[in-house]
Parts: C-alpha cells; structure tokens; sequence
C-alpha cells in the first residue's frame, strides 16, 4: 500500500468531504474509487470541457471590439446582465 499526498483549497476539499459524508463515503474511499476506474477505463470518468469564454473565436470578437474602441470607432454600452439558470 501507498500512500498519496496533495494540496486542494480548504473550501474545497470542506464541501466535498460533507457531499462524500451524505453519500456514506469518506475522501480515501472516494479517491480510490476514482483512480480504480480510471485505471481501469484507461479515461477520467467524467466529461471535461473547456470554457467556452475562452474559445478562439470568442477571444478574437471581445480583440476586436477592445480595438474598436481604443480606436473610438465604438463606445461602452451600459447593459443588464445575463443570469444562467443552470
């Protein structure tokens, strides 16, 4: 057996110890869990996306929109935010 050292966030490793405590786990057994599966699917077993803020098409828009007004060709526009239902 080995033993396995690493950092997270206070905040973060609080909120999932106490869903793990709901779901009758702890972090140990959570953890190899996850390594077993991953070990054996050969993937992480959940999907992992990338923000779609920071695609390359998005980056280049808000690039141009920064030069529009650098340029005064375009002014900032006061507007109400959008709220994500999810």
């Amino acid at each position: 057996m080995t033993q396995v050292n690493f950092r997270i966030e206070d905040d973060i490793k609080a909120n999932a110890e106490a869903a793990l405590k709901d779901m009758g786990l702890n972090m140990s057994t959570a953890i190899t869990m996850f390594l077993v599966k991953v070990g054996r699917e050969r993937r992480i077993p959940f999907e992992i996306t990338a923000d779609p803020f920071y695609d390359a098409e998005n980056i280049a828009e808000l690039e141009r929109r920064v030069q529009s007004i650098i340029n005064g060709t375009s002014t900032l526009k006061e507007h109400a935010l959008i709220e994500d239902e999810d």
